[in-house]
């Protein structure tokens, strides 16, 4: 059994196969980006993507991930340089405690895969699952916008 995750083959162990994806990803896999929020699905601090739709990890079990790819914070960067989604919550003082950002990115990145071009609305609607106390949302909105550029 193996699953992608970060781009890499990974073999997935039988004993591992009911355990929560959360703590698969932060405490087998060491790759501590996706946030324990609420452990109920509901804030979005721990979204990751699995095949490209986002996903809360609190949710989910080791086997549900099973043949598919998953991706973490951690895989968005290459050569240890920021994606530029991520470049452009930086610019645009989208990042704040920093807790929901990871699976905001992420939710982000999603909808910027399948719409490269997302109006305000459309991009406030993908992101409703990822709750943020710190910004108010219009920096994280306007990140996301100025970095559709980077999305063919």
């Amino acid at each position: 059994m193996q699953a992608i995750i970060n781009r890499k083959e990974i073999k997935i162990k039988k004993c591992d196969l009911d355990k929560q994806l959360l703590t698969f990803i932060r405490e087998d896999l060491n790759l501590t980006g996706t946030k324990n929020g609420c452990n109920i699905g509901v804030c979005g601090a721990c979204t990751v993507l699995i095949n490209n739709e986002p996903q809360r990890s609190c949710k989910l079990k080791v086997s549900d991930i099973i043949d598919k790819e998953l991706l973490t914070i951690e895989g968005m960067s290459e050569n240890n340089d920021l994606h530029p989604l991520q470049k452009s919550f930086l610019d645009h003082d989208a990042v704040q405690c920093g807790f929901c950002t990871p699976g905001m990115v992420l939710t982000a990145h999603a909808l910027l895969l399948k719409n490269n071009n997302p109006t305000e609305a459309e991009v406030r609607d993908a992101i409703k699952i990822n709750l943020c106390r710190c910004t108010g949302y219009q920096q994280i909105v306007d990140s996301i916008i100025s970095a559709k550029r980077f999305y063919k």
